[in-house]
């Protein structure tokens, strides 16, 4: 029986990507670049700057204008946070749904604390959410399944009784290392490359309220 329920942020909780894509591509523009598509950028999306700068600067991290790059970014990811970042449709009545049951539910994300807060405050979520777990508030991210067990822990839910919904192969995998049954997010930034049927999840969803017919 599913007591609680953890999400990804970026790709499952919320679409960020058009104000990752955004500020990508301001990044661009100073560095004399033409803007990318939404549509390209969209599928790197839930990959962090390791994704973003493949796609939009062939920068890998090993590179030696990785971090100074990654820096500006982030200073300019910063100052437009929220400004087209929506929950994906039908998510805030799943929320509801969700509380209307008592079933809590949580974030756990590899996305620095820095951002996470602010954005589930703007969102409207920061004081609901029962847990929020963000990419530096345990020594390892995911794929380590220590995040999702800081959560299930602050749910006050066992893991083999709690659900994690991801769009990325390392939140199932960090899913089955915390011995948590999980649901992949279709509709978030699944890429070309990307194999889910592979990935050893529980089942696959193509929007928001289909978690409730798993929960039933």
């Amino acid at each position: 029986m599913i007591q609680g329920v953890l999400f990804d942020l970026d790709g499952t909780l919320a679409d960020t990507a058009p104000d990752l894509g955004y500020a990508l591509n301001l990044q661009r523009e100073r560095h004399g670049l033409a803007p990318l598509a939404q549509e390209i950028i969209r599928p790197y999306a839930s990959h962090g700057t390791r994704g973003l700068f493949e796609i939009g600067f062939d920068l890998a991290p090993g590179d030696t204008r990785f971090e100074v790059m990654r820096e500006e970014y982030l200073e300019l990811y910063t100052a437009n946070l929220c400004r087209h970042t929506r929950l994906f449709p039908g998510m805030g009545e799943l929320l509801d749904a969700l509380e209307e049951r008592k079933i809590h539910w949580g974030v756990v994300t590899n996305k620095p604390a820095r951002f996470t807060l602010p954005l589930m405050e703007q969102l409207g979520l920061l004081d609901r959410a029962a847990s929020i777990v963000s990419g530096d508030t345990c020594p390892h991210p995911k794929p380590h399944p220590e995040p999702l067990l800081t959560a299930c822990r602050e749910l006050a839910v066992p893991a083999q009784h709690c659900l994690y919904v991801g769009d990325a192969e390392r939140d199932i995998e960090a899913a089955r290392a915390a011995g948590m049954p999980a649901l992949i997010a279709d509709y978030g930034y699944l890429g070309p490359a990307d194999r889910p049927e592979d990935w050893g999840a529980q089942g696959r969803i193509g929007a928001p309220q289909d978690i409730l017919a798993y929960l039933s």
